[in-house]
């Protein structure tokens, strides 16, 4: 690999945004005809509207949700039953993981009607979502420093975006239309430690988060074209990419880019500064 020059002065400022606890909705089914979901530990569904608990679940038992009369119902005994509510919660009584799609969740799990059918929502923490994302996109066993750029990079990503998926009650699809995003099942000690060292660290350019993006490969150079328009703070440079076939749209930060990078030596922040220009790290601060 040719070798590259980065000079670099890390500035990381305080930036306030406007939600302290940084939460965040992720879609995982929408207007789907019937759901299965669960809990670790026991739990039980709560009634959105009225904060009172309609159904209890056991620990390890899987339940069916399906849409009634503008309602929610309940598989049990081979019939169903209504819930009485058209939105619930589902969340363990202790500490716990909420399950559907055969994947376990940190958080809770929201369900609602619309149009007919059910939308299934899980509700937690940014610093949590994370931890499904960074192995979802990035494989664990690749360099340490990649993989923090990488989690930097989705929280900007996630932030820039929140609402972007509003027309269905959630901020961002659990794919890669947005982020790719396993849950808690997807999880290692080493991702999640990539997270936990980069908390609330984001790109911004002009006193701004950006969407941060980023593609697997870019074919020998990234793109600055970010659909139909150019960004200030992409840039067009060798992407580091090692043969790899162009994979994705090529606009920001190439992830086999990042983990060559990082194979020379090259920490977190200054991978992220040679694929975006003109950028600032900002720390999110809880202090509004």
């Amino acid at each position: 690999m040719k070798k590259i020059l980065i000079i670099l002065t890390v500035l990381i400022i305080n930036l306030i945004i406007a939600n302290p606890s940084y939460a965040i909705k992720i879609g995982l089914l929408t207007e789907v005809e019937q759901a299965g979901v669960g809990t670790n530990v026991n739990g039980r569904m709560i009634d959105v509207n009225t904060n009172k608990t309609v159904c209890t679940l056991d620990a390890m038992k899987g339940y069916i949700l399906v849409p009634y009369k503008n309602e929610i119902a309940v598989k049990a005994g081979g019939h169903f039953y209504s819930l009485g509510t058209s939105a619930i919660v589902l969340r363990p009584d202790t500490e716990g993981y909420v399950s559907t799609k055969g994947k376990w969740y940190r958080g809770k799990l929201m369900v609602k009607m619309s149009n007919g059918k059910l939308v299934v929502i899980n509700d937690l923490t940014l610093e949590d979502y994370l931890k499904g994302v960074v192995p979802s996109e990035m494989p664990p066993s690749w360099e340490f420093e990649a993989l923090k750029a990488q989690a930097i990079a989705a929280r900007s990503f996630a932030l820039a975006n929140l609402g972007k998926q509003a027309r269905f009650g959630y901020d961002l699809k659990d794919n890669t239309e947005d982020q790719a995003y396993g849950g808690a099942s997807v999880e290692t000690n080493k991702t999640n430690r990539a997270v936990e060292e980069t908390t609330g660290l984001v790109l911004t350019y002009d006193m701004k988060i950006i969407p941060a993006y980023y593609s697997a490969s870019a074919g020998g150079m990234t793109n600055t074209n970010a659909w139909g328009g150019n960004l200030p703070y992409l840039r067009s440079v060798p992407s580091f990419d090692d043969g790899v076939k162009k994979n994705g749209h090529g606009v920001g930060m190439s992830q086999h880019g990042a983990n060559n990078l990082a194979k020379e030596g090259y920490n977190a922040y200054q991978i992220l500064q040679y694929f975006y220009q003109n950028v600032k790290f900002a720390k999110l601060n809880n202090n509004t």
